[in-house]
């Protein structure tokens, strides 16, 4: 029994003298670990109450625009990308908003709009739709120089055709056959791949084809 406890003893002593050494750095490493968990569940916490809110704003651009309402919708739309930037409704109401601020002949506002969802949008896909739209209202503007410029970065998957017809339309616009052929080519290759690719859908996609090959042809012999 002494020898048991003579052991015992020394292990406390052992304990001691490790915790003497190693007690600080323990306590340090659990709290960073404790804040670190309170942090991420913080964080997720903002992030749904963000969404929350958004979400609320948003419906009251979905409403505006069915009652075709530009006006309600662009403050919509200004509210969310000024107070909710990071979340997918901001981009989304940008969007809309700038489809209807287009059809009333707001073109500033909507060239505005349509830049912040180009440079700000949280996802790729909506950054890359914001630059198409607006790449297609500069088009329309007769900035052809740069809307071609904003085409020039290579954009996600499910845009290379579309991007490439743009590139295709405005490059016919400035007389540049030759090149317009080539990105019309692009646009009905990469169309064909990716209709393949989905198991070779009719309907709409047949269509889009029809029309990047009468644009092609629209351009005469080489």
């Amino acid at each position: 029994m002494a020898t048991y406890d003579l052991e015992e003893q020394e292990q406390i002593s052992e304990l001691k003298t490790w915790w003497k050494m190693y007690g600080n750095l323990v306590t340090g490493v659990l709290l960073v670990a404790a804040v670190g968990v309170a942090g991420w569940q913080g964080w997720n916490w903002y992030q749904r109450k963000q969404a929350t809110e958004a979400s609320v704003i948003y419906a009251a651009v979905q409403k505006g625009a069915m009652e075709r309402d530009a006006k309600r919708v662009r403050e919509a739309a200004g509210e969310l990308t000024e107070k909710y930037p990071g979340t997918a409704y901001a981009a989304m109401a940008a969007l809309t908003s700038a489809r209807m601020q287009f059809d009333a002949g707001d073109l500033k506002t909507a060239r505005a709009q349509l830049l912040w969802v180009a440079e700000k949008a949280g996802d790729k896909d909506l950054r890359d739709l914001g630059r198409l739209r607006l790449a297609h209202v500069l088009f329309d503007d007769k900035a052809l120089d740069e809307a071609l410029k904003l085409l020039s970065d290579e954009p996600a998957p499910a845009f290379v055709a579309r991007f490439s017809e743009l590139k295709g339309d405005i490059l016919a616009a400035q007389g540049k056959k030759a090149e317009a052929r080539s990105a019309y080519q692009a646009a009905l290759v990469r169309q064909e791949a990716d209709d393949k690719a989905a198991g070779g859908q009719a309907g709409r996609d047949a269509q889009y084809r029809e029309l990047l090959q009468l644009k092609l042809d629209s351009l005469g012999d080489k």
